[in-house]
C-alpha cells in the first residue's frame, strides 16, 4: 500500500506494529526548510485491523522528505537535519556513502534489515556525492561507509567501513542506555 503524502513523493507504509508516530518541525534557522509557526511537518498514522503504520514528513524547500518507520529513507544536504530533529529522542542511524563504492554496496541490504529489525530507529543513507559534499564535509567523512549514530542531534557514535558486527553493537549499546 502506498501513500501520498506531497505532490512529488511517495511512501510504502509497513504493515508493523508501531508503538509511536514521530512528528516534525524544522528549527526556523535552517535555511530552505519551513519554519514550525508556518508550516509544520505531517505525522500519519493509518489504522488497519491491529496493526499501526506511520511515517513522518519533513518539509524543506519545495520538496517533503518523507521517513517509514522500518525502512531506510534516502536524505540530502537540505533534507537531513530536520529529519534529525523530528526524530527527537530516538536514535538515528545514517549510511554515508558512495554509488562506486563496493563495501557500500554489500552493506546497503544489511542496512536495509537492519530498519526493518530496530523499528524504534531512524535508518537514513546520504550519497556523499558533489551534491551533498557540503553536509559530508560538516559530518566529518573521511571514508564509506561511514555509519554516524545521532541522539538528540548529537552525533554519538561512528563506525567506519564495512564492519556490520560493528555497526548492530553501537546500535545495541545506544539502545540500552
Amino acid at each position: 500500500m502506498a501513500l501520498r503524502l506531497a505532490p512529488s513523493v511517495a511512501s510504502s507504509v509497513r504493515s508493523q506494529p508501531i508503538s509511536s508516530s514521530l512528528s516534525v518541525a524544522a528549527p526556523s534557522s535552517w535555511s530552505g526548510c519551513s519554519s514550525p509557526k508556518t508550516s509544520a511537518g505531517t505525522s500519519l498514522s493509518v489504522r488497519s485491523g491491529s496493526t499501526r503504520r506511520s511515517s513522518i514528513a519533513a518539509r524543506c524547500s519545495i520538496d517533503m522528505a518523507v521517513v517509514t518507520v522500518g525502512q531506510v529513507t534516502e536524505v540530502d544536504k537540505d533534507s537531513f537535519w530536520p529529519i534529525v530533529e523530528a526524530a527527537g529522542e530516538k536514535a538515528v542511524v545514517l549510511d554515508m556513502y558512495t554509488q562506486w563504492c563496493g563495501p557500500c554496496k554489500i552493506m546497503a541490504p544489511k542496512f536495509q534489515k537492519l530498519s526493518e529489525k530496530y523499528l524504534d530507529v531512524v535508518f537514513l543513507k546520504l550519497d556523499c556525492n558533489q551534491d551533498n559534499k557540503p553536509l559530508a564535509k560538516e559530518l566529518g567523512i573521511r571514508v564509506v561507509p561511514t555509519f554516524k549514530i545521532l541522539k538528540e542531534g548529537k552525533i554519538v557514535k561512528e563506525v567506519t567501513g564495512a564492519k556490520f558486527d560493528d555497526l548492530v553493537a553501537a546500535i545495541e549499546t545506544l539502545r540500552s542506555a
